[in-house]
This record gives structure tokens, C-alpha cells and sequence, in this order.
């Protein structure tokens, strides 16, 4: 007896629908900090930053990341969501649109990952710890600040909403604020914020529903979850699963964007491949470089380089849930694109291999090329302190980072 064949799985480069949305394709640039914003602003350079990958033939481009508070930023230089912000937001969005492409805005609260000599602000964690980042204790969120930020978020959602964009990525990874709530390791709480994953999950789940409450069905809005933190004692798939679970069932997500890793103990769990150990300290003011060196390999362990690295615990997820996907992880190849459609994610998330050729998707589409020329070396980690890029192709001249500056958190 012969089968029927199965579905046929989605064409890479045929529009899609994300809630409200309906996109070009299913490709997304990712978010990946640009480090261009020194005032916190929209700058021209940042502008051109997204066009160059919207003109390249993204479906969306995500601007990363976008503070929700001045405490929420890593280091003082990433845009606060307020008011001011508007009319350069809506300069971006008008030219990332103009380019045919949808504009997404990453909604962060760096917690203890911020450094707060640049910030000028306390960083803050679920419950005190010594961060070996900042050299310093942390402070503990108290019920007070979960409402603050709570609020802040929604404020946040229809200020971006204000700037032209139309979806939201509200970011529950990498041991920020909301993704530290939901590490056992980092969040030692006795009270409804701690304990049980139910506790733990509270704050967050409690950010995605006001955020969904404040812009409505006008954007979508989707989350970046880490399903799994990379460091002994921290979140790990058999709650990130659980988590994921009662976020399909609150309903108030178009879409997850699954991912990995720590800013504040363990980046290269997300990057994978060389950790660019000495790049990085030659940017560093002279009395950092001689911290960051001495803890370095055990806070930037190489992992060796494989395509769609996240694929084997996202499959968990594909099996697990309903709701739509979006793949994170190393893509780079055409065909690891069509096998993550045809395995039933609903979109691709990429970052590096779009710093090295912005216009990557646009040429596979055409059958210019069917795989993107990163090496994966991740030297473009220490260009955040003078503008993302990959050194291949704009080497430039290397630049210190002011003394306040001594964040490693170059993800979105």
C-alpha cells in the first residue's frame, strides 16, 4: 500500500503570516545588538544598519534591544522606549518598511547584566547576588519594582507601537531580568516571585499579558525564550518546556523564538564556535582587561560550531506545543532553512551570517548563493563598542570602550 505524501512544507521565500502580520518570507533578522545609539536615540548609522538588511530581503528586521526602563539597558547605550524616542523610531521603521520588509522592536530589562556605572543606576536581580560582570552586588527586585516594570513594559509596547513597529519581542532569555525570575540558580525568593516554576514564572508571564493588553491585535507579539541557560543549576528544558506550556495557554503570544544561553555567565552557549577572547580584551579599558582575562575561560567556553545548533531542544518544543516557532541557531544554508519549515517551525531566525552579507537572502532566493560566508570566528562580538559588524567585510580601526563600559552582553 502506497502513503499519501505529507503536507508539503512551506516555501522559504513565500510570504507568511505572523498574527496580524503577513511577512515577504519566512526569514527574520534576529536581534543582535547594533551599538549604535550612544545617546540612546535613533541614530542615522542605525538606520542604515537596518535598511542595508531590509533591502537584502528579510521578511523583518528586529532592532535590539530596546530598554523598557533606563536601569533596563547593559550599559547606558541602548534606546529607553519613551516618548522622545518616537519620531527617530518612526524615521527607522519608515525606512525598514520602505525596503518591503516588517520592523520588529526587542522589549528588555537587562537586570543583572546591566552595568550600572553605565547605566548610573542600580542593577537589579531577583534576589541579591554578587555579579561577576560588574564586580558588585546586585539588588533585589522588591513588589514594588515587579509593578514598575510590569508598567514599564506596556508603556513601552505603545511607545513602539507609537514608532511605526509592527511586532514586539518581548526577551525572556539570556538571564535578563525576566529570564533571571526564571532560573532556579538566580532567583532564590521565599515568596510568590520564587520557589515553584508557577512562582518563578509569575513576573514574566505577568509582563507578556500586559504588554498583549496594551497594544492589542494591532502588532504581533512574540518572545524569546531560552530553553535551556547553559550553566549548572540554571533554567533547563524540562521547565523551559512547562513554561512554554502555560505561555501557549495564557494566549497572549503570536510566536516563540527559542534560544539559549547566559549574557552574565555563559555567552558562548548561544554563539557557539571561537570565543574571541583576546579581541574582546583589547577593547577593555586596561584595569578590566586584567579581570576579564583572569575569568574568561570559564565564563566564555568554546563550544564547537554546528548548523542549527539549537535544533535537537527545539524539536522538544515542536513536539510539545501548537503555537507558532521561529528557529534560532547557526543558520546559515539554504537547505537547513527548508529542513527547519519542513520539520514544522514557522519561521528562521539568523543574525551573523546577515552581518557578514546583508543582502544573504535576497541572492539565495535568486540561487546566487545557497549558503551565507560566515566563518563563525565571532570576532564581530567586540565591535558592539563601535558599531555591530562583521570584521570581513568593515574591519575599521579598533576602538577602547569608555571605562564605563565593561559588558560582554552582546546578544539581543
Amino acid at each position: 500500500m502506497t502513503l499519501p505524501p505529507g503536507p508539503r512544507a512551506p516555501e522559504p521565500f513565500s510570504s507568511a503570516t505572523l498574527g496580524p502580520l503577513t511577512l515577504r518570507n519566512r526569514v527574520i533578522k534576529a536581534a543582535t545588538f547594533e551599538g549604535q545609539t550612544p545617546e540612546r536615540l535613533v541614530t542615522d548609522e542605525l538606520i542604515a544598519f537596518h535598511r542595508r538588511v531590509a533591502a537584502g530581503g528579510v521578511g523583518m528586521s528586529t532592532v535590539a534591544y530596546c530598554a523598557v526602563s533606563p536601569e533596563g539597558g547593559t550599559d547606558g547605550r541602548q534606546i529607553v522606549l519613551r516618548d522622545e524616542a518616537v519620531a527617530g523610531l518612526r524615521r527607522l521603521t519608515d525606512a525598514i518598511h520602505a525596503e518591503g520588509a516588517a520592523a520588529a522592536a526587542q522589549l528588555g530589562h537587562a537586570g543583572p547584566v546591566a552595568n550600572p556605572t553605565g547605566t548610573a543606576l542600580p542593577s537589579l536581580s531577583p534576589s541579591r547576588m554578587f555579579s561577576p560582570l560588574r564586580m558588585r552586588f546586585t539588588r533585589a527586585v522588591t513588589a514594588a519594582d515587579i509593578a514598575r516594570i510590569t508598567a514599564d513594559f506596556a508603556r513601552s509596547a505603545r511607545v513602539a507601537v507609537s514608532g511605526g513597529f509592527d511586532a514586539l519581542e518581548i526577551h525572556l532569555g539570556h538571564n535578563y531580568l525576566l529570564s533571571a525570575f526564571l532560573s532556579p540558580k538566580l532567583n532564590t525568593r521565599t515568596d510568590q516571585w520564587g520557589g515553584s516554576l508557577e512562582n518563578r514564572a509569575r513576573f514574566p508571564r505577568q509582563v507578556v499579558r500586559a504588554v498583549r493588553e496594551a497594544v492589542g491585535g494591532r502588532v504581533a507579539v512574540t518572545a524569546k525564550l531560552n530553553m535551556a541557560d547553559g550553566v549548572p543549576g540554571g533554567f533547563w528544558l524540562d521547565e523551559s518546556l512547562a513554561f512554554a506550556r502555560l505561555l501557549e495557554t495564557d494566549g497572549a503570544l503570536d510566536a516563540l523564538e527559542l534560544t539559549g544561553g547566559s549574557s552574565l555567565a555563559n555567552p558562548m552557549y548561544l554563539f557557539r564556535g571561537e570565543a574571541p577572547i583576546r579581541e574582546m580584551a583589547a577593547v577593555m579599558p586596561p584595569a578590566v582587561r586584567l579581570m576579564f582575562r583572569a575569568v574568561a575561560r570559564r565564563m566564555m567556553p568554546e563550544y564547537p560550531f554546528e548548523e542549527a545548533f539549537f535544533l535537537p531542544y527545539a524539536r522538544q518544543f515542536r513536539a510539545a506545543l501548537t503555537m507558532p516557532l521561529i528557529l534560532l541557531g547557526g543558520i546559515t544554508r539554504r537547505d537547513t532553512i527548508e529542513r527547519a519549515l519542513a520539520e514544522g517551525f514557522s519561521f528562521v531566525a539568523m543574525a551573523r551570517a546577515l552581518l557578514r552579507e546583508p543582502d544573504l537572502i535576497g541572492r539565495m532566493r535568486s540561487g546566487a548563493a545557497s549558503e551565507s560566508l560566515c566563518v563563525h570566528c565571532n570576532k564581530c562580538m567586540p565591535t558592539i563598542y563601535s558599531g555591530t559588524r562583521c570584521v570581513l567585510v568593515s574591519p575599521g580601526a579598533r576602538m577602547q570602550v569608555p571605562t564605563n563600559q565593561q559588558t560582554v552582553a552582546v546578544d539581543g
